[in-house]
């Protein structure tokens, strides 16, 4: 029996009874619409309608992530929906020609008004097909975007992961993984995080209690409405508990093959929004949204498997790592510097890079050692020897975190990479390894590396080194209240 980073089972079997178990837990939390999976071969819109309109579904949400990990999407109506599933649709792809808040980039190269801002072709896996429990009669898919050529959108996010994946495939292994994700709670809505310039917030409860069973029965209603929503959404979270810091709960969700964790960790974080609204509180994914507390991180657990086993293992090797996945960290660490601007993809991520503030300051490994930026967990078991990568916070795009991850530990397979010696204690702060600390240091470096652009695509990284430069200039022109309060009176 094969298991995954988070050493559940990966056998047909366990699956299909863990699915099972899951469904008579939730029942009564479901909507109408069916989370059943698509059989063998691609399902022909008609019958997907057909079952839909069996269950009472009226409407779908469709749509996609932005290279920033927003979904973007719409309501369609069913006949709508089955013309997308029929032949696609069309989606403007503005949503690649601008930023976080909507502002459209100046340096754009795949979209902007020297192309009139075009449809993309839109194209929507029925695989990801599930109900949106707290929409009751809506289904939910995603979809994948095309270029006029009808390739892989350049800056489109899962078809970039898809790629990376099929290159694995093509190595024979299959990769899974498990996102683990910590968020802030505060007693607020739009409104009141505007009317309070995002200052001065109300957190969900006071004070430091980390793995609080107090806390967490406090909050009973919300706590049963994240495991069982999230359940019916398809998305199984196996671990809940309070962190170190007012209102900071850190989520595991369940491991899966590549493409259906990242759907699942992406998701996750768009759904958890809607329901902490629907209890009256906002949620934050930023990697630091206090200077006084530790950041929040989104650490990411992996692991190859080939033939039905777990190909990091072997019995006769130190640690039971197996060449391969020392090759596979050993392409991590040497790219990791590179990597940071897609790591770390905000102005905000690198606030947490602090000493002493569980964020890894280096490019090193260790075995169940958390100050390095990769952990080895379960060293010597043949069922759950996994890699943790540490370098990364809640604020990722979950589908390029991924991909990177998974196509620098690649390369370090193709290109038969030696693994420096482990760090043992603490990994440090400085030294020829030492992470970029700015997005400005971090972009420069992607732009320049050729083991980059191999691994993930020239055009893809062409398009993201501009939007981070775009953001770096963006904050360079702002002022800020830190400023403000600092200057204002004494200069």
């Amino acid at each position: 029996m094969r298991r995954a980073p988070g050493g559940m089972a990966l056998g047909m079997g366990t699956a299909k009874k863990k699915k099972r178990a899951t469904a008579k837990r939730t029942a009564k939390k479901r909507t109408s619409v069916s989370r059943r999976r698509p059989k063998a071969g691609k399902p022909e819109a008609s019958e997907i309608l057909a079952s839909l309109e069996r269950q009472g579904a009226r409407h779908a949400k469709v749509g996609g992530f932005d290279i920033d990990g927003i979904l973007r999407g719409k309501y369609v109506s069913l006949k709508k929906l089955r013309a997308a599933l029929e032949k696609g649709f069309g989606f403007c792809d503005v949503i690649f020609g601008w930023d976080v808040a909507d502002m459209l980039y100046d340096n754009a190269e795949v979209t902007g008004w020297h192309t009139g801002y075009p449809d993309a072709h839109a194209v929507l896996d029925a695989s990801t097909l599930r109900s949106i429990p707290w929409e009751p009669s809506v289904a939910a898919m995603l979809c994948d975007f095309r270029d006029a050529n009808g390739r892989p959108h350049p800056a489109c996010p899962r078809s970039l992961l898809k790629k990376i994946v099929a290159r694995a495939e093509s190595m024979g292994f299959e990769p899974a993984f498990g996102a683990e994700f910590e968020f802030f709670f505060f007693r607020e809505n739009p409104q009141t995080l505007r009317e309070k310039n995002f200052r001065n917030l109300e957190p969900l409860d006071p004070g430091m209690f980390g793995y609080s069973w107090v806390r967490e029965g406090q909050s009973k209603e919300l706590m049963a409405d994240i495991l069982d929503g999230m359940a019916a959404f398809d998305i199984e979270v196996e671990g809940l508990h309070t962190e170190t810091g007012p209102g900071v709960y850190e989520a595991a969700i369940a491991w899966d093959l590549a493409l259906r964790a990242a759907d699942k960790a992406a998701l996750f974080k768009t759904a958890l929004k809607e329901i902490a609204h629907r209890h009256g509180l906002a949620v934050t994914f930023m990697a630091k949204c206090s200077g006084d507390l530790p950041g929040a991180s989104g650490h990411l657990h992996q692991s190859l498997w080939k033939n039905g086993k777990n190909a990091f293992f072997d019995s006769k090797a130190r640690h039971g790592m197996s060449r391969t996945m020392r090759q596979y960290i050993a392409g991590q660490l040497a790219l990791m510097q590179p990597l940071t601007a897609i790591y770390s993809p905000t102005i905000n991520s690198y606030k947490r890079y602090v000493p002493g503030l569980w964020a890894p300051m280096v490019a090193a490994w260790g075995v169940d050692n958390r100050t390095c930026a990769v952990r080895v967990v379960s060293a010597g078991d043949s069922s759950s020897l996994r890699v943790e990568y540490r370098q990364t916070a809640a604020d990722i795009n979950p589908y390029l975190a991924i991909a990177a991850c998974l196509g620098a530990g690649l390369y370090g397979i193709e290109q038969g990479l030696s693994l420096q010696p482990e760090s043992r204690g603490d990994a440090g702060t400085d030294g020829p390894n030492k992470l970029p600390t700015s997005l400005g240091e971090a972009t420069a470096l992607l732009s320049k590396s050729r083991a980059a652009k191999a691994v993930l695509g020239a055009p893809f990284v062409d398009h993201y080194v501009r939007t981070r430069d775009f953001e770096v200039r963006s904050y360079e022109k702002a002022v800020t209240n830190w400023e403000l309060e600092r200057y204002f009176e004494t200069v």
